[in-house]
């Protein structure tokens, strides 16, 4: 399983790589303005300096919703680093655009997936990466982590090579049944991968452990 972290925060970034697990990153929009990156020149910028950070793929989204700008967009995104891959939304014209991408030899990430036609949808056109949404259904009291395993039965059932991406994990338990059920990326905040560090019973046995190795040397 690859370990994405969805940000646009360079600082946690860097903290994901350093710990030696980080696959990749995911980021849009509304994440680059939470860390007040705007206007597109700073933005396309600040892409390339993810891009030098991380070892893996780099997800940069699309702004425009219609065909030609999508395409546009993708391709400016596409020739700013080898590891970009193009985040195009679940659209009829973002099913074409993937198409056409595919066809071109860019890598896409299709975004805001919420059904399995959806998904199908996104393999057919040749999506490298489709991302359901499963924390935002379980906003919705929907169940986020079904939609995961009927996507993984309807790849595997055709062979299709889309990676699932599980987006929008909210907490460390995601992580663990996305992993359970077969997603081939996580991607959310640092501290749902943090989160696996942590077990009660490991602070007790170290503490334990540095205890008694200070007892033998004091």
């Amino acid at each position: 399983m690859k370990f994405f972290i969805d940000t646009a925060n360079l600082d946690q970034i860097k903290e994901a790589q350093e710990l030696g697990v980080l696959d990749g990153v995911t980021t849009n929009p509304s994440l680059m303005a939470k860390e007040g990156i705007t206007g597109k020149d700073n933005i396309l910028k600040h892409y390339v300096d993810i891009c030098n950070i991380v070892d893996g793929d780099v997800s940069a989204e699309v702004v425009a919703t219609d065909f030609e700008g999508m395409v546009r967009e993708g391709e400016e995104l596409a020739e700013l680093h080898e590891q970009i891959v193009v985040k195009v939304p679940m659209i009829k014209d973002g099913v074409k655009a993937l198409k056409y991408f595919s066809d071109k030899g860019i890598r896409t990430n299709c975004t805001l997936v919420f059904s399995p036609g959806q998904a199908l949808l996104a393999a057919k056109a040749g999506a490298t990466y489709v991302s359901p949404f499963l924390g935002r259904l379980d906003d919705i009291s929907t169940d986020g982590l079904n939609l995961i395993s009927e996507i993984r039965l309807i790849y595997d059932n055709y062979g299709f090579e889309t990676q699932i991406l599980a987006a929008s994990i909210r907490h460390t338990m995601h992580v663990i049944d996305c992993a359970k059920i077969g997603a081939d990326v996580m991607t959310g905040p640092l501290s749902s991968i943090d989160g696996l560090l942590k077990h009660p019973l490991t602070d007790i046995g170290l503490a334990k452990f540095l205890e008694d190795y200070a007892k033998g040397n004091s």
